[in-house]
C-alpha cells in the first residue's frame, strides 16, 4: 500500500491537530532500556566533547526518513531501487548521521558520537524488499536489511538499526515469526501500522482502536515479548479523536509517526509534540515532487546549519545559548548551554 504525498500544509495541521486534541501521557524523557541486542550493535560513541568545539546543537532538526519498497522497476514515488537506497545510506554515513531507532528518538535517548547527526530510518507496510531471509538464515542480497550491514562494515560509526512499522502478515516470504524475531535479535525496532493498514480517519473510534489493536496484537503472538511503542498511521491520517492513535485498550505509544515531508524538531524541544512526528519520503533530487524529498531536505539542513549535533554525552542537552529559549522545561536540568 502507498500513502498519498501530504503536503507542508496539510502537516502543519496535522501536527496542530495532535497538538490540540493528542496527550499521550509520555514526556519524551520517558525511561526505557534499550534492547541488548541493540545495544551490542550500536558502535561506541567517543568521549563527550566541550559543545564549543564540536558544534553542538542538540535542539536542531533531525530527518526521520520514510521507505517502503526497494525494487528494480519503481511504480511509484514511494519506490526506490536498491541503488538509490545504498546511496542515500553512503551519503548519511559520509556527512556524519548515525542512525536511531524512533523508540530512542522520541524518548531523547539519543546515545551517538561527539559532532554526528542522528537520522531515523524507518520502512512502512513490512515489504518483502525489506526484509527476506534466505534459507541459511541471512538476509537477501538487495534487501533494505542487508543494504543496512553492508553500509555499517564499510563505516563501523554508522551503526544497522531502524524502525520497521509492520502489518500483520508481516515479511510473507520470510514469515512474521521468523522476521520479526531476526529484527529483535539485530537491533532492530518492531513497530506498529494497524492490523491491516487501515485509514485510521475514515473510522469511528471505536474501530480506529480496533485496527491499531490489532497491528499491536499480530506483532505480540508473531513475536511473544515485543515492547511496541511507536505508531505510523496508514495514509498519515490522524484518528478522530487524535489520542486515540497513542493510548487505547492493549496498546501504548511514546511516538505517533505521519507521512509529512519535513524533519522533526528535536525531543527536547518544547515544540516536540510526540503525537505527531513528521517524516520524510526518501527521494532523489531529479524524482516527484524532490522538493518534499530526503535529498532536498538533507541538502537544506547541511547549508543551514540547523540539524541536531551531538556533543556525545547522552545524559546532557547541549545548545547554543541563544537557543535557550526552545528547551523543554523538562530538561532543563540537562542543559549545557554555550
Amino acid at each position: 500500500m502507498r500513502h498519498p504525498l501530504v503536503p507542508l500544509g496539510a502537516l502543519a495541521g496535522a501536527a496542530l491537530l495532535a497538538t490540540t486534541g493528542c496527550s499521550t501521557g509520555s514526556s519524551p524523557a520517558a525511561a526505557g532500556g534499550r534492547p541488548a541486542a541493540a545495544t551490542a550493535a550500536a558502535a561506541s560513541p567517543v568521549a563527550a566533547k566541550d559543545p564549543a568545539v564540536v558544534g553542538a546543537n542538540e535542539l536542531g532538526q533531525v530527518p526521520v526518513l520514510m521507505y517502503h519498497q526497494l525494487t528494480e522497476k519503481p511504480a511509484s514515488v514511494y519506490d526506490r531501487t536498491p541503488a538509490d537506497f545504498r546511496a542515500e545510506l553512503e551519503r548519511l554515513a559520509r556527512e556524519g548521521y548515525v542512525p536511531v531507532t524512533a523508540r530512542d528518538f522520541q524518548t531523547g535517548r539519543i546515545d551517538i558520537p561527539a559532532g554526528a547527526h542522528p537520522v531515523v530510518l524507518t520502512f512502512d507496510d513490512s515489504t518483502n524488499s525489506q526484509v527476506r531471509l534466505g534459507p541459511d538464515g541471512a538476509p537477501a542480497p538487495d534487501t533494505a536489511v542487508a543494504i543496512l550491514a553492508e553500509t555499517a562494515k564499510k563505516h563501523p560509526a554508522f551503526k544497522p538499526v531502524a524502525t520497521f512499522f509492520v502489518n500483520a502478515d508481516a515479511f510473507s516470504a520470510t514469515g512474521s515469526a521468523k522476521a520479526l524475531t531476526w529484527l529483535k535479535e539485530h537491533g532492530y525496532e518492531v513497530a506498529n501500522h494497524t492490523g491491516r493498514h487501515e485509514n485510521l480517519r475514515s473510522l469511528d473510534q471505536a474501530g480506529a482502536a480496533r485496527a491499531i489493536s490489532s497491528g499491536q496484537q499480530a506483532i505480540e503472538k508473531a513475536a511473544p515479548g515485543t515492547r511496541v511503542t511507536s505508531l505510523a498511521l496508514p495514509f498519515g491520517a490522524m484518528p478522530e479523536p487524535a489520542e486515540v492513535a497513542a493510548r487505547g485498550a492493549g496498546y501504548r505509544y511514546d511516538g505517533v509517526y505521519l507521512v509529512g515531508s519535513n524533519p522533526s524538531v528535536s525531543p527536547f524541544s518544547k515544540a516536540f509534540t510526540p503525537g505527531a512526528i513528521p517524516r520524510i519520503r526518501s527521494a532523489g533530487p531529479k524524482d516527484e515532487d524532490a522538493e518534499f524529498g530526503s535529498s532536498r531536505w538533507l541538502d537544506k539542513l547541511a547549508s543551514t546549519k540547523s540539524r541536531y549535533v551531538s556533543d556525545g554525552d547522552p545524559d546532557t542537552v547541549a545548545f547554543p545559548s541563544a537557543s535557550r529559549d526552545e528547551l523543554a522545561p523538562a530538561f532543563a536540568k540537562r542543559a549545557r548551554a554555550y
